[in-house]
């Protein structure tokens, strides 16, 4: 489901992958709907190919954010009333308990429940891909 999300470096929010054209794609807002061009130059990365670094190895961002999700009860997480960095901080321990402390920064968690409140808001509320039946059978 994260394969076709997409954020854009300079650009606030979630977009959604509308269609590719030669030299751009069109996307679309999740908060507002509205569709525009990004181009070659834009720093585009497809939320699926993102993970969060762990002591031992990348977390896929899909597993963190359902983690999240199940915190939470598929809730929003209101950031704000976490408040300071070290509850932040606390609160990211008690759902990815081996996040690597030194790499992940207090920014990156606030992104991270940023982008789950605008999925869930988008009604988007699957964060991993469904594995298919040949791969299951194997």
């Amino acid at each position: 489901m994260l394969k076709g999300i997409l954020s854009i470096s300079g650009r606030p929010g979630l977009f959604k992958l509308v269609n590719p054209g030669k030299n751009m794609l069109i996307v679309e807002s999740l908060q507002t709907g509205r569709r525009t061009p990004a181009y070659a130059h834009d720093k585009v990365i497809s939320l699926a190919d993102i993970s969060i670094y762990t002591e031992n190895d990348d977390e896929p961002l899909g597993n963190v954010l359902e983690a999240v999700k199940a915190k939470v009860n598929c809730q929003p997480v209101d950031v704000k009333a976490l408040g300071s960095d070290a509850n932040i901080r606390a609160f990211f321990a008690e759902v990815l308990p081996n996040f690597d402390n030194e790499r992940v920064y207090t920014n990156d968690i606030k992104k991270l429940l940023n982008w789950y409140n605008q999925l869930i808001a988008a009604g988007i509320n699957k964060f991993k891909e469904e594995e298919s039946k040949e791969e299951s059978q194997e």
